[in-house]
Protein backbone atom coordinates (compact mmCIF):
# COMPACT_ATOMS: atom_id res chain seq x y z
CA UNK A 1 0.00 0.00 0.00
CA UNK A 2 1.11 3.56 -0.71
CA UNK A 3 0.31 6.76 1.14
CA UNK A 4 -1.19 9.24 -1.35
CA UNK A 5 -1.36 12.94 -0.47
CA UNK A 6 -4.84 14.32 -1.11
CA UNK A 7 -5.71 18.02 -0.98
CA UNK A 8 -8.85 19.98 -1.50
CA UNK A 9 -7.83 23.36 -2.88
CA UNK A 10 -10.22 26.26 -3.39
CA UNK A 11 -9.10 28.03 -6.57
CA UNK A 12 -9.69 31.61 -7.67
CA UNK A 13 -10.10 32.80 -4.10
CA UNK A 14 -8.09 33.46 -0.95
CA UNK A 15 -11.07 32.46 1.23
CA UNK A 16 -11.64 28.86 2.29
CA UNK A 17 -14.92 27.32 1.13
CA UNK A 18 -15.33 29.87 -1.67
CA UNK A 19 -14.16 29.79 -5.28
CA UNK A 20 -13.93 26.50 -7.13
CA UNK A 21 -12.85 23.41 -5.17
CA UNK A 22 -10.47 20.98 -6.83
CA UNK A 23 -9.18 17.69 -5.57
CA UNK A 24 -5.42 17.25 -5.94
CA UNK A 25 -3.26 14.16 -5.48
CA UNK A 26 0.33 15.38 -5.51
CA UNK A 27 2.03 11.96 -5.69
CA UNK A 28 -0.26 9.99 -7.99
CA UNK A 29 2.42 7.75 -9.51
CA UNK A 30 1.28 4.19 -8.87
CA UNK A 31 -2.46 4.82 -9.15
CA UNK A 32 -4.31 3.04 -11.93
CA UNK A 33 -6.69 4.95 -14.17
CA UNK A 34 -9.57 3.17 -12.43
CA UNK A 35 -8.31 4.29 -9.03
CA UNK A 36 -7.94 7.89 -10.23
CA UNK A 37 -11.53 7.83 -11.42
CA UNK A 38 -12.65 6.35 -8.10
CA UNK A 39 -10.82 9.03 -6.13
CA UNK A 40 -12.35 11.74 -8.32
CA UNK A 41 -15.78 10.26 -7.68
CA UNK A 42 -15.06 10.12 -3.95
CA UNK A 43 -13.86 13.74 -3.84
CA UNK A 44 -16.93 14.70 -5.90
CA UNK A 45 -15.49 18.00 -7.07
CA UNK A 46 -16.00 19.11 -10.64
CA UNK A 47 -12.40 18.00 -11.27
CA UNK A 48 -9.62 16.24 -9.39
CA UNK A 49 -6.02 16.60 -10.59
CA UNK A 50 -3.41 13.86 -10.36
CA UNK A 51 0.25 14.91 -10.48
CA UNK A 52 2.54 12.34 -12.08
CA UNK A 53 6.08 12.18 -13.44
CA UNK A 54 6.29 13.63 -16.93
CA UNK A 55 6.55 11.24 -19.87
CA UNK A 56 8.63 13.75 -21.86
CA UNK A 57 11.82 15.74 -21.28
CA UNK A 58 9.92 18.84 -22.40
CA UNK A 59 7.76 18.95 -19.24
CA UNK A 60 8.46 18.98 -15.52
CA UNK A 61 5.30 17.20 -14.35
CA UNK A 62 2.28 15.50 -15.87
CA UNK A 63 -1.26 16.21 -14.68
CA UNK A 64 -4.36 14.16 -15.45
CA UNK A 65 -7.80 15.58 -14.74
CA UNK A 66 -10.93 13.61 -13.85
CA UNK A 67 -14.50 14.73 -13.25
CA UNK A 68 -16.59 12.38 -11.07
CA UNK A 69 -17.50 10.46 -14.24
CA UNK A 70 -14.79 10.90 -16.88
CA UNK A 71 -11.27 12.09 -17.72
CA UNK A 72 -10.92 15.50 -19.39
CA UNK A 73 -7.85 16.84 -21.20
CA UNK A 74 -7.42 20.05 -19.21
CA UNK A 75 -9.05 22.05 -16.43
CA UNK A 76 -8.35 25.64 -15.48
CA UNK A 77 -9.24 25.74 -11.81
CA UNK A 78 -7.73 22.31 -11.13
CA UNK A 79 -4.51 23.46 -12.82
CA UNK A 80 -4.42 26.46 -10.47
CA UNK A 81 -5.21 24.20 -7.50
CA UNK A 82 -2.75 21.45 -8.44
CA UNK A 83 0.19 23.78 -8.97
CA UNK A 84 -0.67 25.67 -5.78
CA UNK A 85 -0.65 22.44 -3.74
CA UNK A 86 2.55 21.28 -5.49
CA UNK A 87 4.24 24.59 -4.68
CA UNK A 88 3.13 24.54 -1.04
CA UNK A 89 4.11 20.91 -0.49
CA UNK A 90 7.57 21.45 -2.00
CA UNK A 91 8.08 25.02 -0.71
CA UNK A 92 8.90 26.16 -4.24
CA UNK A 93 10.44 29.54 -5.03
CA UNK A 94 8.94 31.66 -7.81
CA UNK A 95 9.54 29.89 -11.12
CA UNK A 96 8.05 28.70 -14.38
CA UNK A 97 7.37 25.00 -14.89
CA UNK A 98 5.87 23.08 -17.80
CA UNK A 99 2.99 20.69 -17.19
CA UNK A 100 2.14 17.86 -19.57
CA UNK A 101 -1.62 17.56 -20.14
CA UNK A 102 -4.11 16.09 -22.57
CA UNK A 103 -4.20 19.53 -24.21
CA UNK A 104 -0.42 19.68 -24.70
CA UNK A 105 2.54 20.94 -22.71
CA UNK A 106 1.62 24.20 -21.00
CA UNK A 107 3.82 26.64 -19.04
CA UNK A 108 2.77 27.54 -15.51
CA UNK A 109 4.13 30.58 -13.67
CA UNK A 110 4.38 30.12 -9.90
CA UNK A 111 4.74 33.42 -8.05
CA UNK A 112 5.57 33.22 -4.36
CA UNK A 113 4.16 36.18 -2.46
CA UNK A 114 4.95 36.04 1.26
CA UNK A 115 3.71 32.71 2.57
CA UNK A 116 1.38 31.96 -0.34
CA UNK A 117 1.38 31.64 -4.13
CA UNK A 118 -0.35 33.04 -7.18
CA UNK A 119 -0.54 30.81 -10.25
CA UNK A 120 -0.63 31.87 -13.89
CA UNK A 121 -1.73 29.25 -16.40
CA UNK A 122 -0.92 29.64 -20.09
CA UNK A 123 -3.73 27.89 -21.91
CA UNK A 124 -3.66 25.81 -25.08
CA UNK A 125 -4.37 26.39 -28.75
CA UNK A 126 -6.91 29.12 -29.41
CA UNK A 127 -9.92 28.56 -31.63
CA UNK A 128 -13.09 30.63 -32.05
CA UNK A 129 -15.77 29.23 -34.35
CA UNK A 130 -18.38 30.88 -36.51
CA UNK A 131 -21.79 31.41 -34.84
CA UNK A 132 -23.78 28.24 -34.29
CA UNK A 133 -26.60 27.38 -36.67
CA UNK A 134 -29.89 29.10 -35.85
CA UNK A 135 -31.63 25.80 -35.04
CA UNK A 136 -28.94 24.85 -32.51
CA UNK A 137 -29.02 28.31 -30.96
CA UNK A 138 -32.76 27.99 -30.39
CA UNK A 139 -32.32 24.58 -28.77
CA UNK A 140 -29.65 25.94 -26.43
CA UNK A 141 -31.74 28.97 -25.48
CA UNK A 142 -34.74 26.76 -24.76
CA UNK A 143 -32.64 24.38 -22.64
CA UNK A 144 -31.26 27.32 -20.66
CA UNK A 145 -34.65 29.00 -20.31
CA UNK A 146 -33.49 32.18 -22.06
CA UNK A 147 -35.86 34.13 -24.29
CA UNK A 148 -34.73 36.05 -27.37
CA UNK A 149 -35.46 39.25 -25.45
CA UNK A 150 -33.05 38.18 -22.69
CA UNK A 151 -30.11 37.69 -25.05
CA UNK A 152 -27.51 40.33 -25.75
CA UNK A 153 -27.58 40.12 -29.52
CA UNK A 154 -24.31 42.06 -29.89
CA UNK A 155 -22.57 38.86 -28.76
CA UNK A 156 -22.80 35.95 -31.24
CA UNK A 157 -23.48 32.50 -29.83
CA UNK A 158 -20.33 30.61 -30.77
CA UNK A 159 -17.93 27.96 -29.51
CA UNK A 160 -14.49 29.03 -28.30
CA UNK A 161 -11.65 26.90 -26.98
CA UNK A 162 -8.17 27.02 -25.50
CA UNK A 163 -8.03 23.26 -25.13
CA UNK A 164 -11.57 22.61 -23.90
CA UNK A 165 -14.49 24.02 -25.87
CA UNK A 166 -17.33 26.09 -24.41
CA UNK A 167 -20.39 27.72 -25.97
CA UNK A 168 -20.47 31.49 -25.30
CA UNK A 169 -23.97 32.82 -24.57
CA UNK A 170 -24.49 36.48 -23.55
CA UNK A 171 -27.54 37.68 -21.64
CA UNK A 172 -28.94 41.15 -21.08
CA UNK A 173 -28.50 41.67 -17.33
CA UNK A 174 -27.51 40.21 -13.97
CA UNK A 175 -31.08 39.26 -13.08
CA UNK A 176 -31.41 37.05 -16.14
CA UNK A 177 -28.10 35.40 -15.28
CA UNK A 178 -29.08 34.81 -11.64
CA UNK A 179 -32.50 33.41 -12.52
CA UNK A 180 -31.30 30.71 -14.91
CA UNK A 181 -32.70 27.25 -14.16
CA UNK A 182 -31.45 25.19 -17.10
CA UNK A 183 -32.88 21.90 -18.27
CA UNK A 184 -29.75 19.83 -17.72
CA UNK A 185 -30.99 16.79 -19.62
CA UNK A 186 -31.75 18.96 -22.64
CA UNK A 187 -28.22 20.42 -22.51
CA UNK A 188 -26.82 16.89 -22.35
CA UNK A 189 -28.79 15.96 -25.47
CA UNK A 190 -27.36 18.91 -27.41
CA UNK A 191 -23.74 18.19 -26.44
CA UNK A 192 -22.99 15.41 -29.00
CA UNK A 193 -24.58 17.47 -31.79
CA UNK A 194 -22.09 20.31 -31.30
CA UNK A 195 -19.12 18.34 -29.92
CA UNK A 196 -18.98 20.68 -26.95
CA UNK A 197 -20.01 19.90 -23.38
CA UNK A 198 -19.87 23.32 -21.69
CA UNK A 199 -22.30 26.23 -21.84
CA UNK A 200 -20.95 29.54 -20.50
CA UNK A 201 -23.64 32.14 -19.90
CA UNK A 202 -22.31 35.61 -19.10
CA UNK A 203 -23.26 39.23 -18.57
CA UNK A 204 -20.77 41.90 -19.66
CA UNK A 205 -20.43 45.06 -17.53
CA UNK A 206 -17.99 47.32 -19.42
CA UNK A 207 -18.43 50.23 -17.01
CA UNK A 208 -17.42 48.25 -13.91
CA UNK A 209 -14.20 46.80 -12.50
CA UNK A 210 -15.23 43.22 -13.28
CA UNK A 211 -15.98 43.00 -16.98
CA UNK A 212 -17.74 39.62 -16.80
CA UNK A 213 -20.18 37.88 -14.47
CA UNK A 214 -20.80 34.30 -15.55
CA UNK A 215 -22.28 30.88 -14.92
CA UNK A 216 -21.09 27.65 -16.54
CA UNK A 217 -23.09 24.45 -17.01
CA UNK A 218 -21.57 21.14 -18.16
CA UNK A 219 -23.97 18.32 -17.24
CA UNK A 220 -22.59 15.96 -19.89
CA UNK A 221 -19.30 15.98 -17.92
CA UNK A 222 -21.07 15.37 -14.62
CA UNK A 223 -20.86 19.06 -13.67
CA UNK A 224 -24.29 20.63 -13.33
CA UNK A 225 -22.81 24.05 -12.53
CA UNK A 226 -19.12 24.89 -12.16
CA UNK A 227 -18.34 27.67 -9.67
CA UNK A 228 -15.40 29.44 -11.40
CA UNK A 229 -14.16 28.19 -14.75
CA UNK A 230 -10.74 28.91 -16.23
CA UNK A 231 -11.53 26.93 -19.38
CA UNK A 232 -14.54 29.16 -20.03
CA UNK A 233 -13.14 32.58 -19.20
CA UNK A 234 -9.86 32.04 -21.04
CA UNK A 235 -11.60 31.19 -24.33
CA UNK A 236 -14.00 34.06 -23.65
CA UNK A 237 -11.05 36.45 -23.89
CA UNK A 238 -10.21 35.20 -27.39
CA UNK A 239 -13.89 35.27 -28.37
CA UNK A 240 -14.32 38.91 -27.25
CA UNK A 241 -11.43 40.00 -29.44
CA UNK A 242 -12.19 37.81 -32.45
CA UNK A 243 -15.69 39.27 -32.63
CA UNK A 244 -14.48 42.87 -31.95
CA UNK A 245 -16.57 43.14 -28.80
CA UNK A 246 -13.96 45.03 -26.77
CA UNK A 247 -11.44 47.76 -27.46
CA UNK A 248 -7.79 46.77 -27.22
CA UNK A 249 -4.66 48.90 -26.97
CA UNK A 250 -1.13 47.60 -27.20
CA UNK A 251 -0.11 43.96 -27.13
CA UNK A 252 -2.23 42.73 -24.19
CA UNK A 253 -5.84 42.91 -23.11
CA UNK A 254 -6.78 42.11 -19.51
CA UNK A 255 -10.08 41.81 -17.71
CA UNK A 256 -11.45 40.45 -14.44
CA UNK A 257 -14.38 38.10 -13.98
CA UNK A 258 -16.64 37.09 -11.12
CA UNK A 259 -18.33 33.69 -11.12
CA UNK A 260 -20.02 31.40 -8.62
CA UNK A 261 -22.13 34.09 -6.97
CA UNK A 262 -25.46 32.32 -7.47
CA UNK A 263 -24.26 29.06 -5.92
CA UNK A 264 -22.55 30.90 -3.06
CA UNK A 265 -18.99 30.03 -4.08
CA UNK A 266 -17.83 33.38 -5.50
CA UNK A 267 -14.42 33.61 -7.05
CA UNK A 268 -12.44 35.91 -9.31
CA UNK A 269 -9.71 35.60 -11.90
CA UNK A 270 -7.72 37.80 -14.22
CA UNK A 271 -7.74 36.87 -17.90
CA UNK A 272 -4.76 38.11 -19.93
CA UNK A 273 -4.90 37.96 -23.73
CA UNK A 274 -1.64 38.47 -25.63
CA UNK A 275 -2.13 40.04 -29.05
CA UNK A 276 -0.26 40.11 -32.34
CA UNK A 277 -1.59 42.72 -34.77
CA UNK A 278 -4.79 42.83 -32.76
CA UNK A 279 -5.39 39.08 -32.80
CA UNK A 280 -5.21 36.72 -29.79
CA UNK A 281 -2.11 34.52 -29.83
CA UNK A 282 -1.80 33.46 -26.18
CA UNK A 283 -4.28 33.27 -23.30
CA UNK A 284 -3.32 33.27 -19.63
CA UNK A 285 -5.48 33.06 -16.52
CA UNK A 286 -4.20 34.28 -13.18
CA UNK A 287 -5.62 33.00 -9.91
CA UNK A 288 -5.14 32.76 -6.19
CA UNK A 289 -5.88 29.62 -4.18
CA UNK A 290 -6.11 28.30 -0.64
CA UNK A 291 -5.93 24.77 0.81
CA UNK A 292 -9.25 23.87 2.41
CA UNK A 293 -8.02 20.56 3.84
CA UNK A 294 -5.40 17.85 3.45
CA UNK A 295 -5.58 14.13 4.11
CA UNK A 296 -3.93 10.82 3.23
CA UNK A 297 -5.36 7.80 1.50
CA UNK A 298 -3.69 4.39 1.55
CA UNK A 299 -4.21 2.25 -1.54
Amino acid sequence: MKNYHVYQVDAFTKTKLAGNPAGVVTNADGLTEKQMQQIAREMNNSETAFILPSTTDEADIRIRFFTPTTEVPICGHATIGANFAWAVENNLPSQTIVQETGAGNLPIDILKTGDTYQITMTQGQISVDEPLAAEIQLRILKALGISEQQRNLKFPMAIASTGAAKVMIAVDNQQTLDNLTPDLEALKAITPDINCNGYYVFFATPDKKELIHGRMFSPASGINEDPVTGNANGPLGAYLIKYNLVETHGDTFEFSIVQGEKIKRPGTMLVRVHLDHGQPVKIQIVGDAVIAFYTNIYL
